[in-house]
């Protein structure tokens, strides 16, 4: 047998400290709240119908998982149709905002005024307008989450300096190469900010709608579960509405590196 050299041991301790460093620290930090609140429930034995462990949680979505996995595609189409007609919505708006100082007077307000209106307290309208169907939850997803969307591409189509819009002018640039070349990639950032925010808000509003009224998805299942006391079921929901809002997030960043990659090299150069 060769001899285990001081060489190899320091490969070793390399390769380890690499591939403990390759962990984002989020999941560390997770991973030690989890461990706090796993001992937490064992030490002071809090009874499962309060506060089950995560443990248990992770039993209940493995053992569940035939029931969630339906239920949160459920949701999760609610979540991306409504999300889909939020942009639809917000950002031609957005524009027409921009360039009409009529519809800045006009609909701004108004758009503004809207969001001091509780959601919850509309979705029962919606549900006797629109039925017990997919389209009273995606309508309660754009009430939700276009709000940002509209304000964040407002403030970034406005942000096209004067000097800027003169020179393409003066280059001979018409309105659309105008807004493609100048007015449009320099909005992206504000645009990006406001869609991620809206996926948040997009999870939130497709829950709120499946709780007025609904006989699927992940709201649903929390309802039934919080009827019989099944704490840890519920749990187990939370945490795969909480996964899909995660991954709808990350899907939206990667999106945003590939359409604004010059922001991306920006951020790394200032970073050192």
């Amino acid at each position: 047998m060769a001899p285990i050299t001081d060489t190899h041991f320091e490969y070793k301790q390399s390769f380890l400290s690499r591939a403990i460093g390759a962990v984002p620290p989020a999941l560390w930090a997770l991973a030690g709240l989890l461990l706090i609140w796993e001992l937490a429930v064992r030490l002071a034995d809090i009874p499962s119908f309060i506060l089950p462990p995560p443990s248990a949680i992770f039993e209940e979505i493995v053992n569940y998982g035939h029931r969630l996995a339906p239920n949160a595609l459920v949701t999760m189409g609610e979540v991306l149709l409504g999300f889909l007609c939020s942009v639809a919505v917000g950002v031609p708006l957005a524009v027409m905002i921009v360039y009409s100082r009529f519809m800045e007077k006009a609909i701004y307000p108004l758009i503004v005024a809207s969001q001091t209106i509780p959601k919850v307290a509309i979705a029962p309208l919606m549900l006797t307008w629109f039925g017990y169907g997919m389209a009273p939850k995606i309508v309660i997803v754009v009430l939700l989450s276009f709000f940002p969307i509209v304000i964040n591409s407002v403030m970034g189509l406005k942000s096209a300096s004067r000097e800027m819009i003169y020179l393409s002018r003066s280059m001979g640039a018409s309105g659309w190469q105008t807004f493609w070349k100048f007015r449009l990639p320099q909005a992206l950032p504000s645009i990006f900010a406001g869609l991620k925010l809206a996926t948040a808000l997009s999870v939130i509003g497709a829950i709120v709608a499946e709780f007025i009224g609904a006989d699927k998805g992940l709201g649903y299942l929390i309802l039934i579960a919080g009827a019989n006391f099944d704490i840890a079921r519920q749990f187990a929901s939370v945490v795969v509405i909480s996964l899909i809002g995660v991954v709808f997030f990350a899907v939206l960043e990667r999106i945003e590196r590939i359409a604004i990659p010059w922001r991306t090299n920006t951020a790394v150069s200032d970073r050192g």
